[in-house]
Parts: C-alpha cells; structure tokens; sequence
C-alpha cells in the first residue's frame, strides 16, 4: 500500500511550487528504496472547508491524514516520516 502524501496550496503559489519539488525529490530517493508514495494535490480555491482551514498556512504537507509540514518542506525530514509511515503501515494490525 502506498504512502499517501497530500499537498494542500493554490497556484501562483511559490512556495507551493517550492514544497512540490522537494517532496517530487523525496519520493524519487525513497522509492529506490522500495517505498510507494502517492501524491494528491488539493487547491484551496476549490475547496472553502480547506481554504479556511489552511489559507494562511500553504502549502501544508500531510502524510496519510497527519499534517506533516506548513510553509517550508524539509527534505531530510520528509524523506524519515515517509519511511517510518512505510514501515507503521506494514505492521500485521495496520490494515
């Protein structure tokens, strides 16, 4: 089962193209080790609950439906809570 990676932003977003790339990055070094990811993408300018939940916040990272990341996306630790959410999701009472 893959890992799901949400990416909650609006375009015109830099720093939402910025957090874009690092987590394209991320998911191409994890999946040489094996892990499958899945990126969903939601526009907050399509979606009123989300914009007013995260207006201020984009672009906001989630990983599985546990926010991970707001503002900035660290590579280092977006690459280790993928991994460990690879690992929790495996785990014979996970399902």
């Amino acid at each position: 089962m893959p890992v799901t990676l949400t990416l909650i932003g609006k375009p015109g977003c830099h720093l939402c193209d910025d957090a874009r790339v690092v987590i394209e990055e991320v998911r191409g070094s994890v999946a040489k080790s094996g892990i499958d990811t899945e990126l969903v993408e939601r526009n907050i300018l399509e979606d009123e609950q989300l914009a007013r939940l995260h207006s201020e916040d984009i672009p906001v990272v989630l990983i599985g439906e546990k926010r991970h990341a707001i503002w900035r996306v660290d590579r280092d630790k977006l690459e280790a809570a993928i991994t460990k959410a690879a690992r929790t999701s495996k785990l014979p009472w996970r399902k």
